[in-house]
């Protein structure tokens, strides 16, 4: 079997390059909007802009569509990731049936598109099955039946799944959810975004956001600047805002796993528990007879551990435990998931800028907040009708999410409380091949480094957003932000957003 920790955190998606000949953006340009970011909300929004007439221009510091939504497991489940009966306590029955209503509308705008667009890309419309974990109670499933028919969300009530152990669990059955290979779909909208006149620039990092004269914005980047008439920030987490929506979300990280499953082994639909953090399952076709079988979970908030080992074995014990017919290990892989504190996204103008246009804050369901993102921004851009405004508002104040507000926020406090204690390391000589860890020198904190050939790498272990205190992540040979999110190389690169500058060097490599 090939060895899948050589493959670190390589998801089953990234073997389809999106968009080959997207390249570093190499001079000025202009153009009607200028996104950031590549990813489903990225270039859905390009998509739905270039169809209009709009020139448009995509930028991303890494590959196109190779962050966040690359990770994906690609369950596109309208309804509330966090339970709909947890959302309607928060928020209400209104706002969140237009919630269920707007991501309703993204699978089906998916569906739409790649049936248009002629784009193969698996999509298939499936049943989603909600079950009562093992050992659990199964009052869950009867307050979420109750409140995902207040929505107005077509829900089944019964007992069984097609899982092991499961055929006396309760469970709820939605009809009509859906999935797809979400890269071979971003490689559709690419290259019809190129095909209408728009430019991708990949491996180029944009520094500045300015909203010029309240009718233009200047985009600076490495390579060139970009003058438009509206922009739109769609990088996951957004570098343009420097607190306010931050602090009204928080980033979790989670694990998924492929397996080799033969064919029709298990019903093709989409599961999950209801544990917390929850199980979800789906398969995907393959070849030969063998589909696979992804399996996610384990979350933790970004930072606070480091045993992506231990997690794994508990997703694989949980599947082989439920899934017997599942065999080899394929890939493994975990992303990030920003969670905000009402669980809707945050979609529309940046708070005081009329043409600067936010896109963040997926909270579990990024694949379809992406698409209600790009219908969102793209009318308001165009001057169109653009539904559902109220509740992703990025100005929204929810007062009922003044627990989660304070919960999610005392992470910031406790994490800068860390540079006064000591380090994990008393010494550099102490720091083996292959690990990397926090040692105090003096007054200052270091991230350390040390290659499998012995080279060490030292880098303040100030995150370069808001200084928060880094962590290393020994699966993803990276340092976490616990605060806000962002990653940076072992050399100190800014890998994810806020972030965009590098760590500062200490002592040079050696």
């Amino acid at each position: 079997m090939t060895d899948i920790f050589d493959k670190r955190s390589r998801s089953l998606w990234m073997d389809v390059e999106v968009a080959p000949a997207a390249r570093l953006l190499d001079s000025d340009k202009s153009c009607d909007t200028v996104i950031v970011g590549s990813g489903i909300a990225g270039l859905s929004t390009a998509y739905e802009l270039a169809v209009e007439g709009q020139r448009v221009v995509v930028i991303d510091r890494g590959p196109i569509a190779g962050g966040i939504t690359a990770r994906t497991s690609a369950h596109l489940a309208p309804l509330c990731d966090d339970l709909t009966s947890a959302m309607i306590g928060l928020r209400g029955e209104r706002a969140s049936r237009l919630f269920y209503e707007s991501q309703a509308a993204a699978v089906d705008r998916i569906e739409e598109i790649q049936k248009q667009e002629q784009i193969d890309c698996d999509f298939r419309r499936l049943d989603g099955y909600l079950f009562q974990a093992l050992n659990t109670d199964s009052k869950i499933i009867e307050d979420e039946l109750d409140a995902v028919r207040k929505v107005g969300a077509p829900v089944h009530r019964m007992v069984g799944v097609p899982l092991a152990h499961c055929e006396n669990q309760h469970a709820l059955r939605y009809p009509r959810q859906g999935t797809f290979h979400p890269l071979k779909y971003l490689r559709g909208l690419a290259a019809i975004v190129e095909a209408r006149g728009g430019a991708l620039h990949s491996g180029t990092t944009v520094r500045q956001i300015e909203q010029q004269d309240g009718s233009s914005v200047l985009v600076t980047a490495d390579g060139g600047k970009i003058s438009a008439q509206a922009a739109v920030v769609a990088s996951n987490s957004p570098i343009n805002d420097r607190f306010a929506l931050h602090s009204k979300m928080a980033p979790y990280r989670t694990y998924a796993m492929a397996f080799a499953i033969p064919r029709g082994a298990m019903p093709d639909a989409l599961y999950w528990d209801t544990l917390d953090p929850y199980h979800y399952v789906r398969l995907q076709p393959g070849e030969k007879q063998t589909d696979y079988l992804i399996v996610g979970g384990a979350d933790h908030k970004t930072g606070t551990s480091d045993d992506a080992a231990l997690r794994f074995e508990a997703l694989e014990a949980w599947t082989r435990n439920l899934v017997p017919a599942a065999r080899e290990i394929t890939h493994r892989w975990s992303g990030q998931v920003l969670d905000t504190i009402d669980y809707a996204a945050f979609i529309g103008p940046n708070p005081g800028e009329d043409n600067i246009y936010v896109h963040t804050g997926d909270s579990g369901q990024g694949i379809t907040h992406g698409v209600v993102g790009a219908m969102i921004n793209s009318a308001l851009i165009l001057g169109a009708d653009a539904k559902w405004t109220e509740v992703y508002d990025p100005a929204r104040v929810t007062p009922s999410a003044a627990g989660n507000f304070l919960k999610e926020n005392i992470t910031a406090v406790k994490n800068f409380a860390e540079y006064l204690a000591p380090g994990e390391l008393s010494a550099l000589e102490d720091l083996k091949p292959g690990q990397g860890a926090i040692v105090r020198q003096g007054l200052s904190k270091v991230a350390a480094y040390r290659d499998g050939t012995g080279r060490l790498f030292e880098r303040s272990a100030a995150c370069t957003h808001l200084g928060c205190h880094l962590h290393w992540n020994s699966f993803e040979t990276c340092w976490d932000c616990p605060c806000h999110g962002s990653q940076f190389a072992v050399d100190g690169a800014a890998l994810n957003a806020p972030a965009i500058d590098p760590l500062s060097e200490v002592n040079g490599d050696r």
